[in-house]
């Protein structure tokens, strides 16, 4: 009844029963979560403490085997050390080994050397005894030969030293004479080695020019035209070249005459053009002329510029090219002047080289040497001087314009270029065939060398033989003995040397001739 009348409390109740019980479960539940958390964490320490225990244990294995490995490294580094210890004191016991062998050795050297020192002082004691009496039985054989002799031991002396002069003087001058020619064959011989050699490496062809060139024609009608009427073509022709054109009876040939080679090959150019192509008047004489002038001109650098290529020689003025390349068309003592350059250049590179100088500068010289002979303006200098002032001017090295200005001694030589300039200059001009001299110098310049020989006493003939190259002296035998005859020679060839000028040498040979006579009757 109670129930059914507070039924509504039932209701209530049995909600609060229902929430009690659910507190109740979810006390139940929190408190069965507590209890499984906490077993949860125990078994968790119990883990991490496991672990920790192991990573101990790693840890310490690890220190241990760390400890072991520096432990074995350390003994190594203290072995290897202990090693080098014992090598040196091996080395040191070594060293005192010897060091003990050598002082014993000393020792023993010394006491030899003390040995032989005191066998030394007593026969320098001996000697001194010995030499004392050898002085004392020197004076007396000096006495008794004073008293035998009659003279003193200083008149002796100056009769002795008297006696013994002219034995002196004669055995000096054999022994200078012979010191001499050893000198001059040792002389000789290394510089004929270097000349040789010099001359060897270097062959070239050598052109022979006069001041006259003859102009071959196919007949003799055309020297009518090259006349013209009234010789007005001849006179063009001179006139515009200024060359003298000689027509006479000579066949098929016409003679050009000049000093200067480059208006004669000008000449002989324009007169090729004329004939070649018929038309021969003044004004085109005068065309013809002036075109090959100025071909002549290009002709004339294109042939330096050839020449500084072919001797490998650069950086040449433009000028000194067209000079040089001028020299192929002027001639000296009839030898060509380019080609004379050319030789020298190679005889001077390859001296300097033998030498130990510097070839190219010698080489360079060697060219340059005589652009003074090939000058636009006429000049009164000597050409080594104006050929030196030229290279100055067209900013040439300092030796290389001493070389050049000092190759025939106007100037002071400051440079080893300078002498093989000067030397190579005379080897091409002095060997047979290079230049050619007049009959008459020649022969003026043989009878100064036989009139030189006779003014000497004694010289009864004198011939120069071998085109001067070598003096023969005949002297009589009365007046000159053997001594005599070999100082003469060097006299003779000393003043040759000094007052003559000569290529190449001149060998002086003093002849003595001793003849004995008699008849059978």
């Amino acid at each position: 009844m109670w129930a059914f009348l507070f039924k509504p409390m039932d209701t209530i109740w049995i909600i609060g029963e229902g929430v009690i019980s659910l507190l109740a479960g979810f006390g139940l539940a929190m408190l069965f979560t507590k209890r499984q958390g906490e077993s949860k964490v125990k078994r968790m320490l119990a883990e991490a403490k496991t672990e920790a225990e192991q990573i101990k244990k790693d840890k310490i294995l690890q220190a241990k085997e760390k400890f072991l490995e520096l432990k074995g490294e350390h003994e190594s580094v203290i072995n290897e050390r202990n090693q080098r210890v014992d090598h040196r004191e091996k080395k040191f016991k070594e060293k005192e080994t010897k060091l003990n062998q050598r002082i014993e050795e000393n020792t023993r050297y010394y006491k030899k050397n003390k040995e032989l020192q005191e066998k030394l002082d007593k026969r320098m004691e001996l000697l001194d005894r010995r030499n004392v009496e050898v002085d004392q039985m020197h004076k007396k054989q000096v006495e008794q030969l004073e008293d035998i002799s009659g003279l003193s031991a200083e008149e002796a002396k100056n009769q002795l030293v008297d006696a013994l002069k002219d034995e002196a003087k004669t055995e000096a001058l054999a022994l200078i004479q012979d010191q001499l020619e050893e000198a001059k064959l040792t002389a000789n011989k290394e510089a004929k080695k270097v000349v040789l050699q010099t001359i060897q490496r270097v062959g070239v062809e050598h052109s022979i020019e006069n001041s006259v060139s003859v102009f071959n024609i196919e007949s003799d009608d055309v020297k009518g035209r090259i006349i013209g009427r009234e010789g007005r073509n001849i006179r063009a022709i001179e006139a515009a070249t200024g060359v003298e054109i000689i027509v006479d009876d000579t066949p098929e040939a016409i003679i050009l005459s000049c000093f200067d080679p480059i208006r004669r090959e000008i000449a002989r150019l324009s007169m090729h053009k004329l004939v070649t192509d018929g038309r021969i008047h003044p004004a085109r004489i005068e065309e013809v002329v002036a075109k090959t002038s100025k071909d002549l001109e290009d002709e004339i650098i294109e042939t330096g510029k050839r020449t500084t290529i072919d001797l490998g020689i650069h950086g040449l003025h433009p000028e000194l090219v067209r000079m040089v390349g001028r020299m192929k068309y002027r001639s000296s003592y009839g030898q060509n002047l380019l080609q004379h350059s050319r030789e020298v250049a190679n005889l001077c590179a390859i001296m300097a080289s033998e030498l130990g100088l510097n070839p190219k500068t010698a080489k360079r010289a060697g060219l340059l040497h005589d652009i003074g002979k090939v000058p636009d303006e006429e000049s009164e200098l000597p050409h080594a001087v104006l050929g030196m002032k030229l290279a100055e001017k067209y900013g040439e090295k300092p030796d290389v314009c001493n070389a050049i200005g000092a190759h025939h001694d106007e100037v002071e030589m400051n440079t080893l270029i300078a002498p093989i300039i000067q030397v190579c200059d005379g080897i091409s001009g002095a060997r047979p065939g290079a230049r050619r001299q007049i009959v008459d110098s020649y022969i003026k310049r043989l009878k100064e060398l036989e009139e030189l020989a006779l003014q000497y006493p004694g010289v009864s003939k004198s011939y120069a033989i071998q085109a001067g190259r070598e003096l023969r002296v005949v002297v009589d035998c009365d007046k000159v003995d053997d001594n005599s005859a070999n100082q003469l020679s060097f006299d003779i060839s000393q003043k040759i040397q000094s007052e003559m000028t000569y290529p190449g040498q001149v060998k002086v040979t003093v002849i003595r001739e001793t003849r004995a006579v008699n008849y059978a009757r």
